[in-house]
């Protein structure tokens, strides 16, 4: 299947700094991800790969996803992992498209019957299809097997029958990481408590201000198996639009990532989660100014770094695309080091989101484009 080549605005450069464009066709893309943003935006990729509208990419492409384990947690006994199951499910066209997150055409007989005997949290519902993969998940964790072989079994129904190898799907880490949220509460002597990322995202429906994230397990975590040869050999590095801090943030966080972000011969690529100074969905606004971090699309490129900047701060990227709403901000990231373009980054729909993916490829390899800014 083909299609014409999507338009990229002449504001992105043909080139970037010490990165010169690629000389072969992209045959291997890797995505860092969480959930509902990322599993969106990676719908929009794969649309552009079949419809062979992403510049520069061989139309036999091979996406591997990374995706943030931070958010899961243990619940009735049962392993969840949201992002995971977010990105699976959106793939593999089993996603409940109105909520975001888990299945199409979910019932809720366990959940109603859980209230009844009045066993707790009440604010967290399982349904009754998504229970099938937590019970196979958990089943195959009790069995010993690592949490990225159960994705691999997991993705046998989702995504093998749809896309074959074409689609690949990797938690950052087999090992236990959680985030907390420490948020006010004068009861206690501290001042503070700390709650579940999901219980702050899901009961409090992020609506008291989050005074810091804590990320339990990170600095000890490994990388699962793959994580890291997927950078390193990849032709092309996504950061999409994900939460910078609790989503794309944890994935950077692995012990390893960065670094090999900073090694891969790949360009790195993100476009920005911020438009017209919040989030679109989600809650960056609230991590954002949890860690310090000016809520504009601008400062959070700034936050991942330019990888042509001091080692000792740790960038990873080489372009940012901002949307343009935000174009006033293009500037300050350029002067920073990273190549920047001022695009819509609305995803509206499948063609809208691979033209985003299109925008980005162009930014940092100069595919597709006419000439400089």
């Amino acid at each position: 299947m083909s299609g014409q080549a999507i338009p990229v605005p002449s504001t992105v450069p043909s080139t970037l700094p010490n990165n010169p464009p690629s000389t072969g066709p992209i045959s291997r893309i890797t995505v860092l991800s969480g959930g509902m943003g990322g599993a969106r935006f990676l719908q929009g990729l794969q649309h552009g790969i079949a419809a062979g509208t992403l510049p520069g990419v061989a139309p036999d492409a091979e996406i591997t996803v990374v995706a943030n384990t931070a958010d899961d947690l243990w619940m009735h006994g049962l392993k969840i992992c949201p992002d995971l199951d977010t990105v699976m499910y959106t793939l593999g066209d089993g996603i409940d498209l109105d909520r975001g997150w888990g299945r199409r055409d979910e019932t809720w007989s366990v959940k109603d019957e859980l209230a009844a005997y009045g066993v707790e949290p009440t604010w967290f519902g399982l349904g009754d299809r998504d229970i099938a993969t937590h019970v196979v998940r958990t089943q195959m964790l009790d069995a010993g097997y690592p949490l990225s072989a159960v994705t691999t079994a997991l993705c046998n129904r989702w995504l093998t029958p749809r896309y074959g190898q074409g689609v690949r799907l990797l938690p950052m880490t087999d090992d236990r990481v959680e985030t907390h949220v420490a948020v006010a509460d004068g009861s206690t002597p501290s001042g503070r408590r700390v709650v579940h990322f999901q219980e702050y995202w899901v009961r409090l429906r992020a609506e008291v201000p989050a005074e810091a994230v804590i990320v339990v397990g990170l600095e000890t975590c490994s990388p699962a198996p793959g994580v890291i040869d997927a950078i390193t050999d990849a032709d092309l590095v996504v950061l999409p639009p994900s939460n910078p801090v609790v989503s794309v943030g944890t994935i950077l966080g692995v012990p390893r990532v960065r670094e090999a972000l900073r090694a891969t011969r790949a360009p790195v690529v993100g476009l920005s989660p911020i438009v017209g100074g919040t989030h679109v969905r989600g809650m960056a606004h609230q991590m954002l100014t949890s860690i310090g971090v000016e809520v504009s699309a601008g400062a959070v490129g700034l936050h991942y770094g330019a990888r042509t900047g001091d080692p000792e701060d740790g960038g990873v990227l080489d372009g940012w695309l901002v949307d343009e709403r935000d174009a006033d901000q293009v500037e300050q990231v350029r002067e920073a080091g990273l190549a920047c373009a001022a695009v819509p980054l609305m995803m509206t729909d499948l063609e809208a989101t691979a033209a985003m993916a299109a925008a980005a490829i162009a930014l940092v390899t100069g595919a597709g484009v006419d000439g400089p800014a």
